[in-house]
């Protein structure tokens, strides 16, 4: 595996293995330099099938993709089929759940027994839709028996947003407003979307919740949409052992 992707650092059962990606190790030419896994960013389609093949080898799993629509629509994770839909779980032993972004929060979903896995693209419309209890419904696991990993976005000092977002959270948890700071700019805010995806997990008895903290826009190791919006796509991975 390439040196520069992540692992996730929480307590996930032995058959359960994540990976996270970065810029490094690929094909794609500038701006898109090099390991672009997304193949609707206007990217060379040639380079893309070259760094999703690296993939697949590197990590020796069968990666399910989706056409990422910023909704709450789960599926079952098929690597032969590409389903319109924001996340997906498996139980099947090799199959990658597999999310892409460029700021928005991938979210990582096992089970303590480590039988069921699922991967979450959660933007703040899919946060404040419910895409997180969309998934953790889909899952199927008690709330008490799920471990959580939050992977990279972008942070706080970085996520600014207009006062429209701040209400979507508001309605249906007043506390989410701990996760807005007013900006320099009058009238708009610093939303962090990990406490966002904390406190929603949390009103579903979720509290084994790992990661985040690293920010997608300040970090030149990922791509950032709001940094560059001609950018690539990193990929968010988790999967049974076989």
């Amino acid at each position: 595996m390439n040196r520069d992707w992540l692992l996730p650092d929480w307590p996930a059962p032995d058959t359960v293995r994540a990976c996270v990606t970065t810029r490094s190790g690929g094909v794609s030419q500038p701006p898109y330099d090099s390991f672009n896994l997304g193949d609707h960013v206007a990217d060379d389609a040639a380079a893309v099938a070259e760094n999703r093949r690296r993939l697949c080898s590197a990590l020796q799993c069968q990666p399910a993709w989706l056409n990422q629509v910023h909704g709450i629509d789960v599926v079952e994770a098929e690597p032969e089929r590409v389903h319109k839909a924001d996340a997906s779980w498996s139980a099947t032993p090799n199959v990658a759940c597999t999310i892409l972004t460029a700021d928005c929060l991938p979210v990582l979903f096992c089970d303590r027994a480590g039988t069921r896995v699922a991967a979450a693209h959660a933007g703040w419309r899919g946060l404040a839709g419910g895409m997180l209890e969309a998934t953790l419904e889909a899952l199927n696991v008690p709330a008490e028996d799920v471990l959580v990993w939050l992977g990279p976005a972008i942070g706080p000092d970085a996520f600014e947003v207009g006062p429209e977002v701040r209400e979507a959270f508001l309605i249906d948890h007043p506390l989410a407003t701990e996760a807005f700071q007013p900006s320099a700019n009058a009238g708009k805010y610093l939303a962090d979307l990990y406490q966002l995806a904390r406190l929603r997990l949390a009103a579903q008895g979720v509290t084994a919740v790992y990661g985040g903290g690293l920010c997608t826009y300040n970090d030149p190791r990922f791509y950032s949409y709001r940094r560059s919006a001609q950018t690539g796509r990193f990929a968010s991975l988790i999967w049974l052992a076989q």
